[in-house]
Formats: C-alpha cells, sequence, structure tokens
C-alpha cells in the first residue's frame, strides 16, 4: 500500500484490510510534502505492523512493477492500493504498465478516493482511471464515476462500490449520559483547509465557546487533525490551535483533543463539521450530526454535499437544541448505511469477488498491464509534464538520473540522512515560511 498523507494512509490500509480480512498490509510512505509523522499515522487507528518506509514513486514501482530488463518481479498474488492524490496515482499506472510484461504475472492494482467527492469529479476521476479496481464509496458515486468513463469512452468495468472502510464502530449510546457514565459531549470536527479565511476559522471557534458557556454542563471538544508544524492532505495555513484565546480566557468545559477520531466518536453525543468526512463516521453509528451552513451553503467549503441528507443547520439551531434528523434513504445512496443490514460481507462482497478474480487472472499471467486513458495520444499536452512531476518520461520509464538505485549499505548510511536533512528543510520551508509569505501577501 502507497499513501502520501495521513487521511489517505487511513483509508489505504482499511481497505487492504477490507478486500482481504486477516490481511496485514505492507505500508509505503510516499517522500513529499505531505508525508505524515509516526504520531500522525498512530492517530489514523490504522498502523501497521511494521513501520511503514518512505519511498519516492520510482523506487516504488522498480520494487513492485515488473521491469522489462530484469528477471525479478513482484509476487503475483500482490495487491498494490495506491491511496495517493489523482496524479501520483496515474503516475504509478503508467509506471507499472511499462514494468509489466505481457503474458507474465503482476500485481492486481486498487484505488479509490479517501472520503466524499465533491469537487474536481472528472479531473480525479481520469487520472485514476487504468487501476484494476476503482472503488467507488456508494451507489450513487458508482453511477457518477462509471457515466463519467462512458461519457469519455472509457471502459468503466473497473468501478466497484463499497462503503468507506472506516464507517461503522460502536452504535451511539444514547443513554450513557443520563445513565451518569459520561458528561453530554459536542465535538467539533475542524478541517485543515475548510474554511479558509482566518475571520470564518475565528467565528467557528467564537461559537464553539459560546455554545460551551450555555451549557456548562456539556463537554465541548475541538477535534484538531494534526499539531503545529505537522502537514496533512492540505496545507492548513491557519491551525486553529494558534487562534484559540489562551487556556485562561476560555470556558472551562471547552478543550482541545487529538487522537483517532474513532475514539472520541465513542464518548460524542453530537458531532459538528462543515463537510468532514468525520461525519459519515458519526451517521454510520447513529450519532446525532450537524453539518454547519452558518458561512453559507458552497462548493469550496463541501457542505453542498450534504443536501439531502437532513443534517444541514447553524450554531443558533444547535444552541437551542433543535438537532438535525438524518434522512434515511440519502444514507442508503451515500454509503453511510448498508442497503440490506443483513449482508455479512457489510457491502464489500462484490469487490472481494472481482479481487479473487483478478488474483487468479494475474497469477495465470492472464491480466494485461494497466491501460490508463491518458496517454501520448489523448493527452500529449498533459500527461508528460504529469508524469514527469514524478520522475517518468512520457513512456512510464524513469527519467535520467532518477532510476532507483542499486540500494548498497554505503549508498544508504549516505544518502539516509542526507534525504532527512533535505526533508527537515523543505517541510520547513512549505509549513512555516510558505504560509507565513501567504499571509504577509494578504496584509
Amino acid at each position: 500500500m502507497l499513501a502520501d498523507s495521513d487521511s489517505r494512509w487511513k483509508w489505504g490500509a482499511l481497505t487492504a484490510r477490507r478486500l482481504i480480512p486477516e490481511s496485514e498490509p505492507q505500508g509505503f510512505l510516499l517522500r513529499g510534502r505531505a508525508t505524515p509523522s509516526a504520531r500522525q499515522l498512530a492517530e489514523t487507528g490504522a498502523a501497521t505492523d511494521d513501520a511503514p518506509a518512505e519511498t519516492t514513486l520510482v523506487d516504488f514501482v522498480h520494487r513492485f512493477g515488473r521491469p522489462a530488463d530484469t528477471t525479478g518481479a513482484a509476487d503475483p498474488g500482490t495487491v498494490v492500493v495506491l491511496a495517493c492524490v489523482g496524479h501520483t496515482i496515474q503516475a504509478a499506472l503508467h509506471g507499472l504498465a511499462r514494468a509489466a510484461r505481457p503474458g507474465a504475472p503482476r500485481p492486481v492494482v486498487v484505488t479509490g478516493y479517501v472520503g466524499v467527492v465533491y469537487e474536481k469529479l472528472a479531473q480525479g476521476l481520469m487520472t485514476r482511471h487504468g487501476a484494476d479496481l476503482v472503488l467507488a464509496n456508494s451507489p450513487r458515486d458508482t453511477e457518477l464515476f462509471r457515466e463519467v468513463y462512458r461519457g469519455a469512452g472509457a471502459d468503466d468495468t473497473a468501478v466497484v462500490g463499497c462503503p468507506l472502510p472506516f464507517l461503522g464502530g460502536t452504535p451511539y449510546d444514547a443513554g450513557a449520559v443520563e445513565r451518569g457514565e459520561r458528561p453530554h459531549r459536542v465535538v467539533f470536527a475542524v478541517q485543515p483547509s475548510v474554511p479558509e479565511t482566518r475571520a470564518e476559522r475565528l467565528y467557528l471557534l467564537r461559537r464553539a465557546a459560546e455554545h460551551a458557556r450555555r451549557r456548562p454542563e456539556r463537554e465541548v471538544l475541538i477535534k484538531l487533525r494534526s499539531r503545529p508544524g505537522e502537514h496533512t492532505t492540505h496545507i492548513e495555513a491557519l491551525p486553529y490551535q494558534r487562534l484559540l484565546p489562551r487556556p485562561a480566557d476560555r470556558p472551562a468545559n471547552l478543550h482541545l483533543r487529538y487522537g483517532p477520531m474513532a475514539e472520541v466518536l465513542d464518548g460524542t453525543d453530537l458531532l459538528v463539521t462543515v463537510s468532514s468526512t468525520a461525519a459519515l463516521e458519526a451517521l454510520s453509528r447513529s450519532i446525532p450530526t450537524a453539518v454547519l451552513t452558518d458561512l453559507g451553503i458552497r462548493e469550496p467549503l463541501g457542505n453542498h454535499w450534504f443536501l439531502g441528507s437532513g443534517c444541514l443547520t447553524s450554531w443558533d439551531r444547535i444552541d437551542a437544541d433543535d438537532l438535525p434528523v438524518p434522512d434515511p434513504g440519502w444514507l442508503v445512496s451515500r454509503g453511510v448505511r448498508p442497503a440490506d443490514p443483513d449482508d455479512p460481507t457489510e457491502g464489500w462482497g462484490d469487490a472481494r469477488a472481482r479481487l479473487t478474480d483478478l488474483l487468479d487472472r494475474a497469477r495465470a499471467g492472464d491480466l494485461a498491464p494497466c491501460a490508463p486513458y491518458y496517454t501520448v495520444r489523448t493527452a500529449p499536452g498533459h500527461l508528460p509534464g504529469l508524469l514527469a512531476r514524478h520522475g517518468l518520461d512520457p513512456e512510464g520509464a524513469p527519467l535520467p538520473g532518477r532510476a532507483a538505485p542499486a540500494g548498497g549499505p554505503l549508498v544508504r548510511v549516505v544518502r539516509g540522512p542526507a534525504r532527512g536533512a533535505a526533508r527537515g528543510v523543505y517541510r520547513l520551508a512549505a509549513q512555516r515560511v510558505a504560509p507565513m509569505i501567504r499571509r504577509w501577501g494578504q496584509l
């Protein structure tokens, strides 16, 4: 499994375990701006037995493809889960396609989306085309994905529906507060890039604090994604931790909270968010869930995806205990609740059956190389630049100077510390200097 951020690691690792129950995936982290820290990986709740290794895309393809000029190859029973941003997936598909030898075994390639798909639908899907399985997270997404591929004249047979792998968990216990087992808990799940402006973020924090003051018997948690200096899928120029007033100026029942979302939801009575995927996790457990309209219903916020859910509401209504009630039909269509509650596969039956067939064909050498829609003929002005970002030429071969190293002991000893130092400098510039420059530009 190859991931490029903490949220995609969570999706990739859990997807691998759902597709092949009782398996333990081998994880690799793509070296880059959003490479997660060990703390972030642990907080996903999807850590693997072995510590993941950082890699480049060229090195990953060299390891799991079948190089045309060598006798080495990946295990023909290998399943490669690509849990990355779209352009990285497209580059990986081209690299793996070039490495494959017709008629020889090759790994089966699986990809999909970490959460809801509320923007850049066609752009993201076309960069995923060519994988053996493209997982869609709901019946609605399954039809949308196939429609996009058919509309482009591309093969749509790789699309298969299954729920997000982190849904479910301990069902909501509405009586825990009445039994005195814990205080009533309201959790505001923040997002790294939504909303973007300082004023809007300060507004959300102020309303959470006001709710805590109105209801001192409740515990109000600000659920944070990362600590300052860490990176997520999206750049967070204005971390909520730095916008909060000093502890002495906050309500005593307002607290910051890190940790796996699943653990936080175990004791949550109301999940509040702008558009976080945490809303789907909460809804899958029947936890009351509020998707805020205070900043409008706008595509850049992502809350338009929840139209028809019954969950759209405001802090004013939350303060008045006027809680939203989700629409059952919407929950099923978005993959939050199963269409058949008695299905023992929990909605993963079709994906597992398809994977089994693909693995049988791969072992027999009957699986053709990945065939992405984008080629130098269909996208000559787009594909070469996309592949070059990951060290590949237009045919999917490593660019000069980017071939996978031999990896001898001396190379590892020298290159390891050098790469570590370079990553430190890069992350400092990306996480600290760049946001500061952007803020100066807004003055």
